[in-house]
């Protein structure tokens, strides 16, 4: 047999084909989800998975496969409700999987009449849910006799034996492929090789010394290269000829199908033998496939933040990880590997067909927070319910190289040592949620930022942190700033606030691995009216003590729901004197510029233990003390003077002192009852050796609150925004004062001067009857 020795010229269009033969993105309003074209030959058996949307209704209502006329109707071939038509008796059957939300219609023993269009779907009937899925069977090829077929993927090797006879050993040998009635050359034993193959082909002798047989190596399969080839020995009526048949199988798209919102992984294995090569992630558009995330650090702008490559082994294994899944995220993607790390003919390739369903089951959560510089951020993470037990993560994407995500914080009580101080985790398993708080925020903290957990992997989120230059002051700020405290003494921190957060709930919570326990109790702060100078939160540490070292936050939350949070750094020394100023460890340093995790925590039960329950009547036992120690001063000055009576001169000294001492004790009386007037309006908590002073100043008896008394009132809205929750505050000034306020101004007004009236009265007649009376004692 001869062969014509005709060089086609290099042709790169078969991988062109090979992206436009893959089936486009399908545009459908329907949940359900399948495959678009089935294909498979006479004889062989085929199966089908369609997907449903996670719900307990889909679970359990019916499933059905259909095959569609000209007429438009569809009729049922089989159904989960046991039915099965007579050409499907014996060969076909659909099988339910709720827990994976698929069910598969598997079809043995195809015939060329099962080519056609049906349905997968669910319903009572044939119409309302369901995917279009194009059925072809086709005819197994005739091949001529004695031919071998070989079978590969596209982008693999495949190696064809090419026996001869002893009479041949020593003439020609070469592969040629049947095209039309032609044979053009692949290669042969004079090293001719055709310019398609170079590079990729490669003709070697088998057998050892009694040569029997040659081989023709094929590398870097392409769709191009399937088809009809001959090899032969010799190039008489005496050559040695052999038929092998080719086919290279094209990647069948792997159907994945997921929620708005959630996440995804493709896992691809391309194996070893392109395990050095750089791999890379594309998306199919029209003809080609533009690269969404590749090895050499190409990255496209719409998956910026949400997406990792991640190298699994040596094996040329490694995954795609996407996250906060976007409706146009739907749509082919091809998975590969290549010298220049891109899609390139002649490769190894796996297609993904990623179909997400709007209606999904995953909660809304913000896709871009905002801080300024100086201020904090509560980010909410949302995960599975029923894993309330998983461990729960939050990491900084880096868009460096593949990207990856180291983690900053986790449930178990980790913080990247960078971090302490400034990060910590509240989980809140009975709302399906946590928080992250981030305080003491820089500009270079702002970037993408995942949520995960080692529970469900769909429920993955991203969130974009932007931080900009403060232009103003922050909402709370604490004083004194970075104190440096003594054992044993008194510290006292201010925590200010503005009016508009007057509804949020305040707390103070010392820092630690663990996060952030709290060490005060909430309180709500008046409606009616706010004094912007009186509005604080205090914290007291009485007396300090070496655990009380450490990073303290102050923070605003509204039920489960975290805002605010601002950050101080308090330092414990055994010197001598009061409290002093000190620079803070920075937030960014090293463990060993951190506060140190071993923190005494105190238990609720210790708290409520030590708890005073009338924060006024403390106030009024104080200020009896403090008289009774002026009256004992008091009276050790009379005891002193009678002691000195017996000379003339301590007569006189004691009929000048005696009435002063008694004006004195009359003013300390007069001082006294103002102070107690005065910290009526104070509220104190005592907590083992913390202690909060919430101002009452600002609180409102009932007919202050009463609409009646409130006619003159004029709103003034302040808006704040908390965890994604616009929440308008209204303050109120009062434009006219009624009478009541006026006569209650001037009663106390009139009553402050009577008192004082009345003391100087009293002073006087208390001199006069000591100095008309008996001058010995």
């Amino acid at each position: 047999m001869s062969y014509v020795n005709r060089f086609s010229p290099l042709d790169l269009s078969p991988f062109s084909k090979l992206l436009s033969s893959v089936p486009t993105a399908v545009i459908t309003k329907s949940p359900v989800f399948g495959p678009q074209d089935v294909s498979s030959v006479v004889g062989n058996s085929v199966s089908i998975t369609c997907y449903y949307p996670d719900a307990s209704v889909n679970r359990h209502t019916r499933k059905y496969w259909c095959r569609k006329g000209a007429s438009g109707l569809c009729t049922t071939l089989i159904s989960s409700n046991g039915f099965i038509s007579t050409e499907y008796a014996g060969r076909a059957q659909l099988i339910n999987f709720p827990e994976n939300n698929t069910f598969v219609i598997n079809i043995a023993q195809l015939t060329q009449d099962d080519t056609g269009s049906y349905k997968c779907g669910l319903g009572t009937s044939n119409q309302p849910l369901f995917f279009n899925v194009s059925l072809e069977v086709s005819q197994v090829p005739e091949f001529p006799e004695g031919t071998h077929v070989y079978t590969e993927d596209l982008g693999r090797n495949v190696t064809i034996e090419c026996p001869f006879s002893k009479t041949n050993a020593a003439k020609k040998k070469f592969l040629c492929k049947k095209i039309g009635q032609a044979c053009e050359l692949v290669i042969d034993s004079s090293n001719n090789v055709n310019p398609n193959y170079v590079g990729r082909v490669k003709l070697a002798m088998a057998g050892g010394t009694t040569v029997s047989k040659f081989t023709v190596t094929i590398t870097n399969l392409r769709p191009s290269d399937a088809g009809l080839y001959v090899c032969q020995a010799g190039e008489d009526s005496n050559a040695d000829l052999k038929n092998a048949d080719l086919q290279v199988l094209e990647p069948e798209p792997e159907l994945v199908y997921s929620d708005l919102r959630s996440s995804v992984t493709l896992d691809c294995a391309l194996g070893r033998e392109v395990a050095h090569l750089p791999k890379y992630l594309c998306r199919k558009n029209k003809e080609t496939c533009d690269v969404v995330i590749n090895t050499k650090g190409q990255r496209d702008s719409a998956f910026e933040g949400r997406i990792l490559l991640t190298p699994k082994n040596d094996n040329g294994h490694f995954s795609v990880l996407i996250t906060g899944l976007r409706k146009e995220d739907e749509g082919h993607y091809l998975c590969g590997a290549s010298d220049s790390g891109l899609p390139q003919e002649g490769w190894p390739i796996q297609a993904w067909q990623v179909f997400v369903n709007k209606e999904s089951t995953m909660p809304t959560t913000r896709t871009v927070v905002k801080g300024v510089a100086g201020g904090s951020v509560a980010i909410a993470c949302p995960y599975n319910p029923k894993d309330s037990g998983s461990l729960k993560v939050w990491c900084r994407w880096e868009a460096d190289g593949n990207g990856h995500c180291p983690v900053l914080v986790e449930s178990q009580g980790k913080v990247n040592e960078q971090y302490e101080g400034r990060l910590a985790l509240f989980d809140q398993p009975d709302d399906g949620t946590y928080t992250v708080i981030l305080n003491q925020l820089t500009t270079q903290d702002a970037g993408f930022y995942w949520c995960l957990t080692d529970g469900d992997s769909r429920w993955r989120t991203t969130v974009e942190l932007q931080v900009a230059e403060a232009t103003g002051k922050p909402n709370l700020e604490v004083t004194p700033q970075n104190v440096e405290a003594v054992l044993g003494e008194t510290l006292t921190l201010d925590c200010h606030y503005p009016c508009k957060l007057y509804s949020h709930e305040k707390y103070w919570c010392k820092w630690s691995n663990g996060g952030c326990h709290t060490l005060s109790s909430k309180v709500r702060q008046p409606s009616v009216s706010c004094d912007q100078d009186n509005q604080l939160v205090t914290l007291t540490l009485n007396p300090v003590e070496k655990e009380d070292e450490g990073w303290y936050w102050c923070g605003v939350k509204q039920g489960q729901t975290y805002g605010e949070t601002t950050a101080i750094y308090v330092a414990v020394e055994g010197k001598t004197g009061g409290s002093r100023q000190v620079n803070a460890p920075d937030a960014n340093a090293q463990a060993n510029a951190a506060p140190k995790e071993e923190v005494a925590e105190f238990s609720a039960s210790e708290k409520e233990n030590k708890a005073v329950l009338n924060p006024s009547l403390l106030a009024e036992e104080t200020g009896i003390e403090s008289v009774g120690d002026q009256a004992q001063d008091s009276r050790a000055s009379v005891d002193a003077g009678s002691t000195d009576g017996q000379s003339g001169s301590s007569k006189v000294l004691f009929s000048t002192l005696v009435p002063l001492g008694l004006v004195l004790a009359v003013g300390a009386a007069a001082v006294w009852v103002a102070r107690v007037r005065h910290r009526k309006n104070v509220d104190r908590m005592s907590l083992n050796s913390y202690r909060t002073d919430i101002s009452m100043a600002d609180f409102k008896n009932s007919r202050d609150l009463g609409g009646n008394d409130n006619m003159g009132i004029s709103p003034d809205a302040h808006e704040t925004v908390l965890e994604g929750k616009d929440e308008v505050v209204t303050t109120t000034e009062i434009a006219t004062e009624s009478e009541e306020s006026k006569k209650a101004k001037r009663s106390s007004k009139e009553e402050a001067d009577l008192a004082y009236s009345a003391f100087l009265l009293q002073s006087s007649n208390i001199a006069a009857q000591v100095h008309n009376g008996p001058r010995d004692v």
